[in-house]
């Protein structure tokens, strides 16, 4: 039974919102394979923040503003992504974002401007500015 139930887990939607099943959207990015372009990163990204995986989160953020370490035990609890736009020249990449969450005040809402770099083969995410 519990084979079943880890299947079924597997094929749900996943949390980026695109539409497709998990392992064809945002795992392949958790397992190690770099993503296609800026969005795609900020999707495994946001996924990352819904399943809580801090190690994905670190390896996928540039050296240069790369926090020492995460602790995601008292983030929110991540509702929808909604990618505003999202484009690159050459080795930079913006993607425009809204987060929802739910809090204890009702679902809340984060806007940021997010900028990626692109270092050989894997786009990082670099820094990010919160609309007001």
């Amino acid at each position: 039974m519990a084979k079943k139930k880890h299947k079924k887990s597997l094929l749900q939607a996943c949390p980026c919102g695109s539409g497709h099943a998990y392992p064809d959207c945002c795992l392949p990015c958790h397992q190690g394979q770099a993503a296609a372009d800026p969005e795609s990163l900020m999707r495994s990204r946001y996924s990352a923040f819904v399943l809580q995986l801090e190690d994905y989160l670190l390896s996928s953020w540039h050296p240069s503003t790369r926090p020492t370490n995460l602790d995601l035990q008292n983030s929110p609890k991540w509702a929808r992504l909604d990618v505003i736009s999202s484009h690159e020249e050459g080795n930079q990449g913006w993607v425009h974002f809204r987060a929802w969450y739910r809090s204890s005040q009702g679902m809340q809402l984060m806007e940021e401007e997010s900028e990626f770099v692109k270092e050989g083969s894997h786009w990082f995410y670099l820094k990010g500015e919160k609309s007001a």
